[in-house]
């Protein structure tokens, strides 16, 4: 697998509204997608992978998302299919529960996980095929990728 290198990238700044997923974006709520705000971005498309480091299966991916025009907000609620109307132009992937869309935190009981929404930015869209997975992503931006920025959250059931 290839590695995109992060420390030759400019920053771009990724925000969520929270420190602790509210159970709203999680398994004990609506799994629904929580709104990412990113600013900074010089190249003209954005790839997001969120994932749990803390995970048993490392890491375990709970979204994967690309060819995000840089000037949009990502909001809240994205729909779980492959070409989310909410998003003109993106694409989303296969997550490690094999669902397409955002799945969101559901450790096991009683731990704290850390939830990591990783940005790259890129140079163009990315032709890769719906349901692509996290591996998949990361190759085809190992040379493209210009740009990233990460937001962290935690949660514990």
């Amino acid at each position: 697998m290839s590695v995109v290198n992060v420390t030759e990238q400019q920053q771009l700044h990724v925000s969520i509204d929270f420190d602790r997923f509210p159970e709203k974006y999680t398994c004990k709520g609506e799994n629904v997608s929580p709104r990412v705000r990113v600013s900074g971005a010089q190249q003209p498309f954005l790839a997001i992978i969120l994932e749990d480091p803390d995970a048993p299966e490392k890491p375990f991916v709970h979204w994967v998302i690309w060819n995000i025009s840089s000037g949009l907000e990502i909001p809240e609620n994205v729909s779980k299919v492959e070409r989310p109307p909410e998003i003109d132009g993106a694409v989303q992937g296969t997550t490690t529960g094999l669902s397409i869309g955002y799945d969101g935190p559901c450790p096991p009981r009683g731990q704290i996980h850390h939830y990591h929404f990783k940005v790259y930015g890129h140079d163009g869209p990315l032709d890769l095929r719906p349901g692509a997975t996290r591996n998949d992503l990361l190759k085809a931006i190992a040379e493209r990728s210009r740009q990233y920025g990460e937001a962290m959250a935690t949660f514990q059931r």
